[in-house]
């Protein structure tokens, strides 16, 4: 519980149940979750709007970040030191076709992309399908 409240008040945020409990969620599942991951994980304790405002804030402040898979937008723990002004995502994610889990390959990173002439990146997303060591 002191982790939890350590890491808001360490993204200047103030500590809530439903902060904590959003939190505590991805610590403890490890891998990329959905809204409706979240949803199911927490049960009736919240409803869907004080969920996303959640996740928006944690997005915002870089204590999570997106990732998109096969099925639309997922979210996962930050592991650097990631602020509101620079996420510094540019690793690989994985996601398994057996059981279904998208992960972070936090030590791969994306390799350096050549764009043409007049386009500016702004973020990257690198996901690659397969199945996963504990499926293997």
């Amino acid at each position: 519980m002191d982790q939890l409240r350590e890491t808001l008040k360490g993204h200047h945020l103030r500590t809530t149940t439903c902060r904590e409990d959003v939190l505590s969620t991805f610590i403890s599942k490890k891998n990329a979750l959905s809204h409706g991951d979240l949803e199911g994980a927490l049960g009736e304790n919240y409803d869907r709007v004080t969920i996303y405002r959640t996740l928006k804030t944690f997005l915002e402040k870089g204590i999570i970040h997106k990732v998109l898979d096969d099925e639309g937008l997922r979210y996962a723990l930050c592991s650097h030191n990631c602020s509101e002004e620079k996420h510094h995502h540019d690793h690989i994610h994985f996601k398994c076709s057996e059981c279904g889990e998208t992960n972070c390959l936090e030590n791969l990173h994306i390799p350096a992309v050549q764009l043409p002439k007049g386009y500016q990146p702004e973020n990257f997303n690198l996901l690659i399908q397969g199945v996963c060591p504990k499926c293997n």
